[in-house]
């Protein structure tokens, strides 16, 4: 195979600084090379001692880690727990009064919870839940807007053993009703509507339209919460109302202890097939990594407030908003807007007025602000920020130098991590008193994380070089099965070829360090005259011009390169026409070739005011791929926030 080649050149390092160093969880290099040498020596015992000492246990495990049913691994099978008391329960003697959530809504009206509060709101709705027929097992589908009532709505799940997938409050009835009929559900719970940018978006009448298409025979209740007051069509027999079954309901609910294997939740992700994977994770396993990444990776401390922008709907507001923050007794902020409305200083100013801590957002969040007022932070007081964290996809390196200029007053870390739905928790990032950093890599893998870069027949690239990402071992929080479809399980993440090693379906380089840098999905490498090269390099170096703010790079055959590569360009300026396109062009494409090589250079460069993204900021780069093929595009771009960009985006500069 010929191997991935990475054209990234980065040399900037950033060391922790000695304050911080001094009171982190993982002080220094040498304390988190013995927690991987401690990993290495007894892999079993290293993550057995974690989960005895971080989770509460109701029936301790005696077996850690069953291979002997390989992939589909088992850990502390024998043991039983439950998550929503790891998260509540054991925090009300110590601190019931601690604020738990801070909710912001769209307009800016906040509600704080305390743990109390919290844990009695989760007990009355775990009743609702049972009232409604919902017990140890089954499936309820959660399509609510960013809220208390999503994390309640969770948690209750949790707290009786039933089975919670949670569906993106911006996919559409289509989308909802993939979801519902495979995993079998039998209750939904949703609102009348959210709040977004000023506007209130109904949500309800998507479940409606869901639920005419048929094959939804399970679903027996639909329970709405009132968020907007919007005119709802309420089904007699099927349809309540959240706050008339929550006000009669008991606010005291033993929790459920189910088997540390029991499935916590079932969260659907993309497949090249079209058709959603619905991954499954397990209760105990995906706890601790979930508690161990917020030590490791967020430093978190008793003081801290965290903010972790993402919606419920993807894995990151699973593991840190959900249950990550709450397993540790954290107080965190909740905010159900955008971030640009009232105006672009949205991020900076909730920062300042909650005195946020540890700040965690997306690549294209940071991007898109950066275009939208690049100084505009400097008009805030964010002192109370101790560390930064992007998640999402890799951060180009001038994206990362602002984050951290910028934002971070060039004091905090920035927590640059790599993970996926499939893995649960954090796999590569920088523990921050320890690793020193780079801009644009996600630096070393976690402590128990055992990650390597192979080639496509499953040798291991030695040294420095690129190939596939793989984890050689397994882990705690990682994916247990597809629900429904084991084969796929097996075919998609641990092929025959890979012996017994998962696969990630990124492509990655590892510099003379040891550090990781990811270079995109393996279906964005792009294969230019037998040349292997990242989309995301090609982005990198396209950012880092002066006039840009966001590209995003793909490939479209080309019948004596093997592929050409397309660039498309949301400038920080207005989108330009004619000449001036022409010129921009010109000069662009002669700053790919200095930063990276003539092999580079964009065949085409296209312009637009923004690029395809779905409403949690996800480039949607199957689209931008059928574009510079031509091709019509067919398939459901509901989820987009802004479908118009694609016919902007249709044709090359002349």
């Amino acid at each position: 195979m010929s191997s991935f080649e990475s054209v990234l050149s980065e040399t900037r390092v950033f060391p922790p600084h000695d304050a911080f160093k001094q009171s982190a969880n993982v002080s220094g290099m040498q304390a988190y090379e013995t927690l991987c040498q401690q990993a290495a020596q007894d892999y079993t015992g290293f993550w057995a001692n974690l989960a005895r000492t971080e989770l509460d246990w109701q029936k301790p495990f005696t077996q850690v880690l069953d291979e002997a049913n390989a992939p589909f691994y088992r850990w502390f099978h024998d043991g039983e727990l439950n998550a929503s008391y790891n998260c509540l329960d054991r925090h009300l003697a110590s601190r019931g009064d601690k604020t738990a959530l801070i909710f912001e809504g769209d307009d800016g009206q906040v509600t704080n919870i305390t743990y109390r509060q919290l844990h009695q709101r989760v007990c009355r709705f775990a009743n609702v839940l049972k009232s409604q027929g919902v017990g140890l097992g089954d499936r309820v589908i959660i399509y609510l807007p960013m809220s208390i009532e999503a994390v309640v709505a969770m948690q209750a799940c949790a707290r009786i053993g039933a089975i919670h997938s949670v569906v993106f409050g911006g996919f559409s009835a289509k989308s909802l009703h993939e979801r519902i009929t495979d995993v079998g559900a039998s209750l939904i719970i949703t609102a009348d509507g959210q709040f977004r940018g000023g506007k209130a978006m109904p949500l309800k009448p998507a479940v409606d339209e869901s639920l005419t298409y048929g094959g939804c025979e399970a679903v027996k209740s639909v329970i709405v919460y009132k968020r907007t007051g919007g005119d709802v069509q309420l089904t007699a027999g099927r349809d309540v109302w959240w706050h008339e079954l929550e006000s009669a309901a008991s606010d005291q609910c033993e929790p459920t202890w189910v088997n540390a294997e029991h499935p916590l939740f079932i969260l659907y992700t993309s497949g090249s097939t079209g058709k959603p994977k619905g991954v499954q994770h397990s209760t105990g396993g995906y706890l601790l990594g979930a508690i161990m990444s917020m030590k490791w990776v967020f430093d978190y401390k008793s003081a801290d407030i965290f903010w972790c922008t993402a919606d419920v709907g993807w894995i990151t507001g699973h593991s840190y908003v959900a249950y990550g923050p709450l397993a540790l007794g954290g107080t965190e902020v909740i905010f159900e807007g955008v971030p640009t409305y009232p105006d672009a200083g949205r991020f900076w100013q909730m920062i300042e007025k909650h005195k946020v801590s540890i700040f965690y957002t997306a690549p294209t969040a940071i991007r898109s602000l950066i275009k939208l007022g690049a100084d505009l932070p400097k008009q805030y007081d964010l002192s109370s920020l101790r560390l930064l964290g992007t998640v999402g996809e890799p951060i180009n390196p001038e994206a990362w130098m602002w984050y951290h200029t910028v934002v971070g007053k060039e004091r905090c870390p920035i927590a640059d991590t790599w993970w996926q739905t499939e893995t649960g928790a954090h796999m590569i990032a920088p523990l921050p008193g320890a690793v020193p950093t780079k801009p644009g890599s996600c630096t070393l893998p976690l402590p128990g994380i055992m990650m390597d870069i192979v080639h496509e027949d499953g040798a291991p690239v030695e040294g420095t070089g690129g190939g596939l990402l793989v984890v050689r071992k397994p882990w705690p929080s990682m994916i247990r099965t597809i629900w429904n479809d084991p084969e796929r399980f097996k075919k998609s993440y641990f092929p025959e070829e890979l012996k017994g090693c998962y696969l990630a379906g990124d492509s990655s380089h590892r510099d003379a360090d040891g550090y990781f840098w990811i270079m995109g999905r393996i279906d964005d490498v792009l294969n230019v005259s037998g040349h292997r090269l990242g989309t995301m390099e090609i982005e990198s170096a396209l950012v880092a011009n002066p006039l840009v703010a966001e590209a995003a790079v793909v490939g479209k055959p080309h019948d004596i390169k093997g592929e050409a590569v397309v660039a498309y360009v949301v400038l920080k300026g207005a989108r330009p026409e004619g000449d001036a396109a022409k010129k921009i062009v010109a000069e662009l494409r002669d700053w790919v070739g200095k930063e990276i090589g003539p092999i580079a250079k964009p065949d085409e460069i296209r312009f637009g005011e923004n690029l395809p993204k779905t409403r949690s900021g996800k480039i949607m780069r199957r689209l931008l791929r059928s574009l510079a093929k031509g091709e019509e595009i067919t398939s459901d771009i509901s989820t987009l926030d802004n479908p118009a960009i694609l016919e902007q985006l249709k044709q090359p500069v002349q």
